[in-house]
């Protein structure tokens, strides 16, 4: 059976995780209510605007849902902001009152817009540990993790700093695999969510 894996719809990139996570084998469905986090398997957070999507999950009552989900446990993928939102600490969170609130599921410390702002976006193939070949990632205002805690498991680098972890059945990439046609991202977190990784 196929599990039924949500991506948060507030903002950001649904459209192309949904494909992805189609081709993946998954039943991929939009997350926008706290009944519908209740009614998923597993999460996709996407990029987009850290902030923003901060300020939308207050506004429509899903902070603590999703909090209390990824606490019992539902695996999560993040990239980009999904990364961000999904940390537990977050440097450079924004302005007071609208800022980019973590969620706590990675014991990770991420720089928001790390690499520069939207003129710096750059695109480089990285090695992803337990994939056979190369990722190419898009990086676009992308994150880095500045500190890893001691259950979190590196997966990839690029221009030396910390782009991809796994915690248990969490992951998170601070690229956009969904912008490439790679599916094997997606397909690692269908894994993930299967118990197969």
């Amino acid at each position: 059976m196929s599990p039924r894996i949500g991506v948060l719809a507030l903002q950001g990139d649904t459209r192309e995780h949904l494909a992805a996570l189609r081709a993946a084998g998954a039943e991929a469905v939009t997350v926008r209510r706290a009944s519908e986090v209740d009614a998923v398997d597993a999460l996709v957070i996407p990029g987009g605007e850290s902030t923003t999507m901060s300020h939308l999950l207050r506004e429509f009552e899903l902070l603590e849902p999703l909090r209390a989900r990824l606490a019992d446990g539902m695996p999560a993928y993040g990239s980009c902001a999904g990364m961000i939102l999904l940390a537990s600490e977050i440097l450079d969170a924004g302005v007071v009152g609208r800022d980019a609130t973590p969620l706590g599921a990675i014991d990770i410390t991420v720089r928001r817009n790390a690499f520069g702002r939207q003129v710096d976006s750059f695109e480089h193939d990285i090695v992803f540990a337990g994939l056979d070949r190369p990722v190419h990632a898009v990086f676009i205002r992308a994150p880095w993790v500045e500190r890893v805690g001691p259950s979190v498991q590196v997966l990839a680098h690029a221009a030396d700093h910390v782009v991809a972890v796994r915690q248990g059945r969490n992951l998170a990439t601070a690229f956009h695999p969904e912008m490439t046609g790679d599916r094997r991202v997606h397909a690692l977190f269908v894994d993930i969510v299967m118990g197969r990784a």
